[in-house]
């Protein structure tokens, strides 16, 4: 279980070093220079080191004895497991998102979906923060806070390792035919079909992180 935040600076410090490993502006298998960062965030080692033990907590870092932290590398392995994990997890989620949908879950789905559309249409790189956003709304719309809080941790993880590969258009763009295809089984309310699809939107997403590790 990840551990809580007792401190506010810690908290906040958390919030940011996330968002630089996600990002990739910390690169795969770069070491955190606490100092440097520390004197960036204008705040003390003490709160950065529990942020760094929170996020190592999350498997975004790692912590080794008398090295410090660092942004662990992707290997075929470790992809391959996490994408079992989060199969089994995002389905079983989809299905229900499609028996326990609203309409403002829908409404709310779609809205992602065009606002990624966009995104890709203006040549942005597919972000992740918009990837999670949809994700996180079918959670939303599945109603199982168990569900999402391990789908959280697990996608988080795909996120950090997927930044250090080298974009793929073509695969882009079928992610967010992927995403279309869920939406639609979601709203219609089929929970096999919304199922199905998921199940073959990270099939084909593990398959192309694993080529891009050549």
């Amino acid at each position: 279980m990840t551990p809580p935040l007792h401190l506010s600076l810690a908290g906040q410090a958390v919030e940011v070093l996330r968002e630089l490993v996600l990002t990739g502006e910390i690169p795969a298998g770069t070491r955190v220079n606490e100092v440097e960062l520390a004197q960036r965030l204008g705040i003390s080692r003490g709160p950065l080191r529990e942020a760094i033990r929170h996020l190592a907590s999350e498997g975004l870092l790692v912590l080794v004895p008398h090295r410090g932290a660092s942004v662990p590398t992707a290997d075929a392995d470790e992809v391959r497991a996490l994408f079992e994990l989060r199969t089994a997890l995002e389905c079983a989620a989809a299905g229900l998102a499609a028996s326990r949908r609203t309409e403002a879950d829908v409404v709310r789905l779609r809205a992602v979906c065009e606002e990624s559309r966009r995104a890709y249409s203006a040549g942005e790189r597919f972000p992740y923060r918009l990837d999670l956003a949809f994700h996180q709304s079918l959670l939303d719309a599945a109603r199982s806070p168990r569900i999402a809080e391990q789908v959280r941790l697990v996608q988080q993880r795909v996120v950090l390792l997927r930044s250090g590969l080298r974009d793929d258009p073509p695969h882009q763009h079928a992610s967010l035919d992927d995403h279309d295809a869920l939406v639609a089984a979601v709203a219609a309310g089929e929970p096999g079909p919304a199922s199905d699809a998921m199940r073959r939107h990270l099939a084909r997403v593990c398959a192309q992180m694993l080529t891009s590790l050549g």
